[in-house]
């Protein structure tokens, strides 16, 4: 029987926490990074930290494809009384290709939770669309809904965030991956969107 995905986290924090602690060593360290400045302003304790952590999170991820075990947590969004629990890949892990199809089968449900959650808000564009948050239209984020594959959604007290994913789940956060994986957020607010980073 393979270890389940909370098993797998609480095994990497455990290494982690360790590998911070200074219980695991890299001898090689050093020879690993390609900069000798960097290496030398970083010291070998902290580059073996660094090198420990990338190595044993490697193994980690081999395992989860080995066995098949899911990198997906479940989160919960809670706005204007309402809440939706939904599937999102958790930052340690990676998703193995059926987690891909639970994301894509998510989005209904999480797009409905927006629509029934936005009367009477702003909706906002924000990341690569714009520099900062940029007026949109509802009919403009319809249609976006309709390009991508899955989506997310988060909230504050008064805000909404609907984050819409292609490609790959591990990449789809950075701006490095377009076009093939990405992101585009949405906001929505009574007035302007708060300074809070999506």
């Amino acid at each position: 029987m393979s270890y389940t995905t909370e098993e797998l986290l609480e095994i990497l924090d455990r290494e982690l926490r360790a590998a911070w602690r200074g219980e695991r060593v890299v001898l090689s360290s050093a020879e690993r990074l390609n900069n000798s400045v960097v290496a030398k302003a970083l010291g070998a304790e902290k580059l073996s930290k660094v090198f420990a952590v990338q190595d044993f999170r490697a193994q980690i991820h081999q395992y989860q494809q080995d066995h098949q075990v899911s990198g997906l947590v479940w989160h919960t969004c809670r706005f204007g009384g309402r809440s939706l629990r939904f599937p999102e890949l958790h930052p340690q892990l990676i998703a193995i290709p059926a987690d891909k199809v639970t994301l894509v089968a998510a989005k209904s449900a999480v797009i409905d939770f927006w629509r029934r959650s936005i009367d009477g808000l702003r909706l906002w564009t924000a990341g690569p669309v714009a520099a900062v948050p940029a007026p949109i239209s509802a009919e403009a984020v319809e249609h976006l809904i309709t390009t991508v594959e899955w989506a997310e959604i988060d909230a504050t007290r008064t805000e909404l965030y609907l984050t819409l994913c292609w490609g790959d789940p591990k990449e789809c956060h950075y701006d490095w991956a377009r076009p093939a994986s990405g992101c585009e957020r949405i906001i929505a607010a009574i007035a302007e969107p708060s300074a809070i980073k999506v």
